[in-house]
């Protein structure tokens, strides 16, 4: 269990209860890849999906809520969410995640697609058993559609100059915030909730979504491999331009068209120069700056949340994602 949730022990309770349910879920008749889904499971993500939907059911009637029910839904979050990093990292040919060498680095990228595949599968079935054929379920399809989508629309714009701020985030709100917009939605739903929380949730997730990524991308031009715990610079390097760099080239492009104009042939030191860049074309500050006005946005929304530890927790944890080190 990552140690990040040492200061919210109610949260770590159900959240470890949920790491159990997972490694439960992931027996497969191969020993290596089963090895290898545990490992990822276990190697310190932050559990952030699953910790908002538990939040947001302490809102609801604890009198009406089924535990197994909750644990089901917890679980296929964080199941989502792991198979579309391993799909993520085919993609990126990334050799690190979390530390830990990556399926696709360790096994291939066919061993790593099927495992991903074999993921998406585990989802569906924790929300089958969980939903009993509730509407959620189609939620649930239309959720993954809009993910799965954001992340198309990243790949259309690798090495593509003209990328658009408007681009960006359309990107990042379906392959970022829709799954913490769903997360946050199904705790105040599956928790028995009131309407007008279920609305703020919602809206709260894909907040928390849009700032959590926006600082996510921020990192990669702040800090280094070993604080990460996966390769610094990746998203440069893979032709995927964020907010930070397009800032700086709106303010500089005649300064950055030389480098971005390489494409696939900038090398490691080339995207290192163009970190500097960014960093003194003010591209990171005006991207911290534009996350902590999402972030805002999320705060002003919880404040109108029933009064209690879960609505003061929720405060803290949304503040704290702006000042994490990854």
């Amino acid at each position: 269990m990552n140690t990040f949730w040492k200061s919210f022990p109610d949260v770590e309770r159900s959240l470890t209860e949920t790491c159990e349910l997972i490694e439960q879920t992931l027996h497969t008749r191969n020993e290596d890849i089963e090895e290898a889904l545990v490992t990822l499971a276990r190697s310190g993500g932050k559990l952030l999906r699953p910790a908002f939907f538990f939040l947001f059911t302490q809102l609801g009637d604890e009198e009406k809520q089924e535990k197994q029910q909750l644990l089901k839904i917890a679980a296929s979050l964080e199941i989502l969410h792991m198979a579309t990093l391993i799909h993520d990292d085919i993609i990126d040919d990334s050799p690190l995640r979390r530390g830990a060498v990556t399926i696709q680095s360790q096994y291939g990228k066919d061993v790593a697609v099927y495992t991903g595949d074999l993921l998406f599968t585990e989802f569906f079935t924790l929300i089958a058993d969980a939903m009993n054929g509730s509407e959620f379920m189609k939620i649930n399809a239309q959720g993954m559609k809009r993910l799965l989508l954001g992340e198309l629309d990243q790949m259309s714009h690798r090495f593509d100059r003209r990328m658009s701020i408007p681009a960006y985030l359309r990107s990042v709100n379906g392959k970022t915030a829709e799954l913490f917009s769903l997360s946050c939605l199904e705790g105040a739903y599956f928790g028995h909730s009131s309407k007008e929380v279920q609305r703020l949730a919602k809206r709260i997730g894909r907040h928390i979504g849009i700032a959590f990524q926006v600082y996510d991308d921020i990192l990669d031009y702040t800090a280094d491999t070993e604080t990460l715990k996966k390769p610094a610079l990746e998203d440069l390097s893979q032709g995927v331009y964020t907010l930070p760099l397009l800032f700086a080239y709106q303010a500089a492009p005649d300064v950055f068209s030389p480098y971005l104009d390489k494409g696939r042939a900038i090398t490691l030191e080339e995207a290192a120069e163009v970190a500097a860049l960014v960093n003194d074309y003010h591209g990171v500050t005006e991207a911290q700056a534009f996350a902590k006005k999402v972030t805002n946005k999320a705060i002003t929304d919880i404040q109108q949340l029933p009064d209690g530890t879960a609505k003061e927790t929720l405060l803290s944890l949304t503040e704290l994602l702006l000042h994490r080190s990854f």
